[in-house]
């Protein structure tokens, strides 16, 4: 007996929630039939593919490698039956979409009833994840698509990729920081400046914006969400850089929001798939859709777009 593309379907569930439960749910089966073909692909390997503790499941050392050589031969599998059944409208499991956490709180509220309401014939897996491993699981099969904030390497998997919209920065301090008028980011004292960790490309975008190459030694602070920060922004203990889709939810009113003056630094969102993708007509789709509905996003006034004056500053300056 040989292993079933069944079987390896669940494996790769498993070891992506690191629950048998949660992965029955995902592949719309029962939690004993899905231990059952995974018992048995496990007899089959002659190995175990998984440690069972008692809080989460886990790969083995030679599950780790199983399961890395299994991604592509499923997605090349899937790749495969869609061709041969001819024309792709839709998957027949959900798609797995990615995206990046400075833009996945913010879009989906508005994308996701979007999707469902012009595309009810799909479904799709939500993920949330930074740029680097949105493209690896591109590249291995594990995603179909993702929506990321950057431009795509050099070197990488073979992509395709559709731009949606720009979505500029601007410049969150305090309430007692408030200042009338665009703000130069040449006048932000770069120590009062609070970035994300190490990982996220809005970091990077953001250092670039504010020229700190040669200011980050020395930092101590990295939050992991914008949520953080800001929280820290309100508090009086240091200024940001928020994407203008952010505000909405970020900004309310214990924040000001500034514009920025020209030079403007912005990002271009994009939404990203491996090449020859049997679904890229269907990807066409929700590109289309999440450009009308973000591009409004973008746009809107957010709560605090005009600032109330606070008297001088020394932390900002127009």
């Amino acid at each position: 007996m040989s292993f079933t593309l069944k079987q390896l379907r669940y494996a790769i569930a498993v070891a992506d929630l690191g629950h048998f439960g949660r992965a029955a749910a995902a592949c719309n089966v029962t939690q004993p039939a899905l231990s059952q073909q995974i018992q048995s692909l496990e007899a089959w390997c002659g190995i175990p593919i998984f440690d069972r503790l008692v809080r989460e499941v886990r790969l083995t050392p030679f599950g780790r490698e199983f399961v890395g050589r299994a991604r592509p031969l499923l997605s090349g599998a899937e790749a495969l039956a869609s061709f041969a059944a001819g024309p792709a409208t839709a998957p027949d499991r959900p798609l797995r979409f990615g995206l990046i956490p400075t833009v996945a709180p913010y879009l989906l509220p508005d994308v996701f009833p979007a999707l469902a309401q012009r595309l009810p014939e799909m479904r799709f897996a939500i993920s949330e994840d930074r740029t680097g491993a949105l493209l690896a699981a591109l590249g291995d099969g594990s995603l179909d698509l993702a929506l990321i904030g950057s431009e795509l390497p050099r070197g990488g998997p073979k992509l395709s990729s559709l731009p949606l919209f720009e979505d500029p920065f601007v410049l969150a301090t305090s309430l007692a920081e408030a200042r009338q008028g665009p703000v130069s980011l040449a006048g932000v004292p770069p120590e009062r400046i609070l970035l994300l960790d190490e990982g996220h490309c809005f970091r990077d975008q953001a250092i670039a914006a504010c020229d700190l190459g040669s200011e980050l030694s020395s930092r101590t602070f990295a939050a992991t969400s914008l949520s953080t920060i800001v929280e820290f922004v309100a508090a009086g203990q240091g200024v940001t850089l928020l994407p203008r889709i952010a505000l909405r939810k970020e900004a309310g009113d214990r924040i000001a929001i500034h514009p920025l003056a020209p030079p403007r630094p912005g990002r271009r969102l994009s939404l990203v798939w491996r090449d020859g993708s049997p679904f890229a007509g269907v990807f066409e789709q929700v590109a289309e859709l999440i450009r009308e509905t973000g591009m409004g996003e973008a746009k809107a006034s957010p709560p605090g777009w005009a600032p109330r004056a606070a008297g001088d500053c020394g932390s900002c300056h127009s």
